[in-house]
C-alpha cells in the first residue's frame, strides 16, 4: 500500500484510510514539537500540513525511527487510547546492542521510574517505579564488533523503556547519546533502534491491520 502513497509534506505514508495514517518517522525528527523556534518541524506538524484532523496517540523518541500512527477524527482517537490502555496494539522494535546476548529470547521485567535530578533520564526503582515489562528475541550475534540484533516487544510502554531494560542486562545500544557509555555511542552514527512493527484493530472498521517497515541499519 506504501507504494501507492506520494512522499507527501515529508511524510513516509505507511498506511492511510479516512481514519487512521500511519508513517515512518525518521531518526532525528520529533513526534511532536519542543520548545523554540528550531524545534517546530516535527512529525505531527508535517501531519497536520498533509490532514489538519491528524492527532497524536503516542510517539517515538526523537533519535527512535519508525512507525507513528495518527488517528484523523476524535473518534478514531478515543478508541486507539482504549486500545492502548489495554495494551490491545503490539509493537515489535528492532535494535542494536553492545555484547552478546547469551539467551535466544528473554524478558526482563524491571519498574521504572523518572530520575529527576538526571531528567528526562529513567532508572530501575523497586520502591517506587511503575511495573515495565520488555520481551526480547535475538536475531543476529555478531562477534567480530561484538554486538546483538534484537527483536523487542514491550509489553507496557514506559519512557524509554527499551533503551533502559537493555541497559540494565548489560547491553546498552549503539549510538544511545543519553544511556551508552561514549564508547558505544560512537559506534553509530544514530540511536540503533526502530519501531519496526504494529499490529492493531481499526478503530472504525474493526478489521486488523499489520504494518512492517523495516529498519534502514
Amino acid at each position: 500500500m506504501n507504494d501507492l502513497i506520494p512522499n507527501t509534506c515529508g511524510l513516509d505514508i505507511l498506511h492511510l484510510d479516512d481514519d487512521l495514517m500511519i508513517c515512518n518517522k525518521p531518526a532525528g525528527l520529533l513526534t511532536v514539537p519542543g520548545k523554540g523556534p528550531e524545534k517546530q518541524d516535527c512529525l505531527i506538524n508535517r501531519a497536520l500540513k498533509f490532514n489538519p484532523n491528524a492527532r497524536v496517540v503516542h510517539r517515538l523518541d526523537q533519535g527512535t525511527s519508525g512507525i507513528v500512527m495518527f488517528p484523523l477524527n476524535y473518534m478514531s482517537l478515543k478508541i486507539l487510547t482504549k486500545q492502548f490502555e489495554a495494551r490491545g496494539i503490539h509493537k515489535r522494535y528492532v535494535a542494536v546492542v553492545s555484547g552478546l546476548i547469551e539467551q535466544d529470547e528473554g524478558e526482563v521485567k524491571l519498574p521504572l521510574i523518572c530520575d529527576w535530578p538526571n531528567r528526562p533520564l529513567q532508572k530501575v526503582c523497586y520502591e517506587s517505579g511503575k511495573p515495565a515489562h520488555t520481551r526480547y528475541q535475538v536475531l543476529e550475534r555478531d562477534q567480530t564488533k561484538n554486538c546483538t540484533r534484537v527483536l523487542l516487544e514491550p509489553v507496557s510502554g514506559r519512557t524509554h523503556q527499551l533503551r533502559v531494560h537493555m541497559l540494565s542486562i548489560g547491553h546498552p545500544m549503539l549510538g544511545d547519546q543519553l544511556y551508552s557509555p561514549v564508547e558505544i555511542q560512537a559506534q553509530a552514527p544514530r540511536l540503533l533502534l526502530h519501531a519496526q512493527h504494529i499490529q492493531l484493530t481499526h478503530p472504525i472498521l474493526r478489521h486488523k491491520i499489520e504494518v512492517e517497515c523495516l529498519a534502514e541499519f
